[in-house]
């Protein structure tokens, strides 16, 4: 029943079988479950993606990448640990003109994406690979929301995320940086084996997402990778949230 149908008829009684799943999803609340893996669904930009256990709640805040690959234009963009396969099927939705893939580490979130790819009549559009970064190709744009929670912050947050949502896909060291260190040093490892070429083409750039308070040792590392032009950019929240720098 849609919204405009219970404010017509608000005395409508709930069939049987209705309530009693309703009393489920209620009682799975009340373990503090997140309401996205209840009722298995989340809107991110302007689509809906399937969501459960084997990957992360898409958050608001990462549509900030979205809107830089808009700003950008690339013609070919990598989605780096694509989880639900929010980043890359939004960029896939909102531009029909670019070639993008997504990668993962984790078998079990892949098949979150491409069932969504697949749902969401986007599966010829964005191609999904297992891993990190493909080897001996070129990008204008690679796009990550990493894993950046520290250790020390694990035990600060809410229950919605230490208990059901995958501790991988969060944790990142002592000071939630390893992955984006990883990364760095992965994509200095990849130009030295192809002779000096890069994961980026003439131009290209790397966003990241990062957490509350961690943007300018980001930048500083980005900086010491090799990369020039680097911005800072705030979420809504007006947190430094995305960090950007050319190759």
């Amino acid at each position: 029943m849609d919204r405009a149908a219970l404010i017509a008829d608000p005395g409508a009684e709930m069939p049987p079988a209705a309530s009693r799943l309703f009393g489920e999803m209620v009682r799975r609340r009340l373990r503090r479950e997140p309401v996205a893996y209840i009722v298995g669904r989340k809107g991110f930009r302007n689509i809906e993606l399937s969501v459960d256990r084997r990957v992360l709640v898409p958050r608001p805040e990462t549509e900030l990448l979205v809107e830089i690959a808009l700003e950008r234009a690339p013609a070919r963009v990598l989605d780096l640990g694509t989880g639900s396969g929010a980043i890359a099927l939004a960029v896939a939705d909102e531009m029909p003109g670019c070639a993008v893939s997504a990668t993962d580490t984790s078998a079990a979130a892949l098949e979150v994406a491409r069932a969504n790819a697949e749902r969401l009549g986007l599966a010829d559009r964005v191609r999904i690979l297992a891993g990190s970064v493909p080897e001996g190709e070129t990008y204008d744009l690679v796009l990550a929301n990493l894993p950046y929670v520290a250790e020390s912050e694990w035990p600060s947050l809410q229950p919605e995320v230490t208990q059901w949502e995958p501790r991988e896909a969060l944790l990142a060291g002592a000071d939630g940086l390893d992955a984006i260190r990883g990364l760095l040093l992965e994509l200095e490892r990849s130009s030295s084996r192809y002779a000096g070429t890069s994961a980026f083409a003439p131009g290209g750039a790397l966003a990241l997402e990062v957490g509350d308070g961690q943007a300018r040792t980001v930048a500083a590392l980005l900086e010491a990778a090799g990369f020039s032009a680097i911005e800072i950019r705030a979420d809504l929240a007006g947190i430094e949230r995305v960090v950007l720098g050319e190759r």
